[in-house]
């Protein structure tokens, strides 16, 4: 009230000069500019965004000359390697050596930099979901604690504030922060709706729109907050049991991927190095004069070789490995990036079964042929 009858504050009053004192400035645009100042600045630049939103306490132009670097001594390993296996061909001349530089440090180093940029942000990208999924579990705990803390007769900010526990990681963080921001006097709508806002979960954004309202036309906080909670619970209880219904198609893509593509890979390579061995072993001027054939034929040896198949089974099996682990998250969490930790497990188990099926083939079949 003293605020309104004694003073404005320096923006303010700068608006209400261009209103008043000079006369020519409409009411839209003087209100078009009061909004504009107002507003909070808001992060600049798309990696310090992210950078925020994972909780990554690291300056982004810091790590924008990091990643310019590696991006640079990826390139110069790849240049000394490259200008190695010229020094070997003598026929290799300088003209040719000069433009393979050129093309490597323009377009390759363009390449590489745009791959680590790609997976900085995709690693951001997992961090996030993994902070969004860790509040979304914690959530309705910390609004039953914050609910029984209002019934006892606490103020909102004071009732969240007294709801943190340990246990709930990133929410206990974030709830701390809009701590800090409404004891140096920022609002509490606001500091709630910048935390949700940071945040890409329905779920999230919902509780905090349920709880602001409520507090903004005086209604009962605890008990909506009790409701929200319970609702929250059922819902993930739901999703749990619709996972249980799927987890037959899940255990079979898993059957075909980790055990069904290796034992198929290995006998089909066991299979290749047998032909091979077979072809060896046949004269076919032998095999024409026994027989007494009157026409000639031949026989080649395999188009593919043992060492090549190999490389092709590791890079079939790590796909499958990558699609398999992204349909079976899909189908029991309803999110694809959840599937990102079953890729490695999948594609090391694959590739163990994979050599020790075909040592096994190979001590089975030797004996044979």
């Amino acid at each position: 009230m003293w605020f309104q009858m004694f003073g404005r504050k320096k923006g303010e009053k700068g608006l209400a000069e261009e209103k008043f004192g000079h006369g020519h400035l409409k009411k839209e645009d003087v209100m078009r500019r009061k909004k504009l100042f107002m507003q909070p600045k808001r992060s600049k630049g798309l990696l310090k965004h992210y950078l925020e939103k994972a909780g990554v306490n690291i300056e982004g132009e810091k790590v924008s000359r990091h990643i310019f670097r590696l991006a640079v001594f990826l390139n110069l390993l790849l240049s000394v390697y490259l200008i190695y296996r010229f020094s070997t061909d003598l026929k290799i001349g300088v003209v040719y050596v000069t433009l393979v530089m050129v093309l490597i440090w323009v377009f390759a180093f363009v390449a590489i930099l745009f791959l680590v940029w790609l997976f900085l942000f995709i690693m951001l990208d997992l961090r996030v979901f993994k902070r969004r999924i860790g509040i979304e579990e914690v959530l309705p705990d910390y609004l039953q604690l914050t609910s029984g803390n209002i019934r006892a007769g606490m103020p909102v900010d004071r009732a969240l504030w007294y709801a943190v526990r340990p246990r709930f990681g990133v929410l206990a963080n974030e709830i701390e922060m809009v701590a800090k921001e409404t004891m140096s006097g920022s609002d509490l709508d606001a500091a709630l709706r910048r935390f949700s806002d940071k945040y890409d979960s329905v779920v999230l954004k919902r509780s905090i729109n349920l709880l602001i309202e409520s507090y903004n036309a005086g209604g009962e906080v605890g008990d909506i907050l009790n409701k929200i909670s319970n609702n929250i619970k059922e819902n993930q209880l739901m999703r749990k049991e619709l996972a249980a219904n799927v987890t037959t198609y899940a255990i079979f893509i898993g059957f075909a991927t980790i055990i069904a593509s290796p034992l198929l890979f290995a006998l089909s390579g066991q299979l290749l190095e047998v032909i091979g061995r077979i072809m060896s072993t046949i004269d076919i001027k032998d095999v024409q004069q026994t027989a007494g054939l009157g026409f000639s034929f031949a026989f080649s040896k395999p188009g593919v070789s043992l060492s090549d198949f190999r490389i092709f089974a590791a890079i079939s099996l790590a796909v499958t490995s990558f699609f398999s682990a992204a349909i079976i998250a899909t189908i029991r969490k309803g999110d694809l990036r959840s599937g990102v930790k079953y890729f490695p497990v999948f594609f090391a188990i694959t590739l163990i079964l994979y050599f020790t099926s075909s040592f096994a083939f190979s001590y089975l079949l030797k004996g044979m042929f």
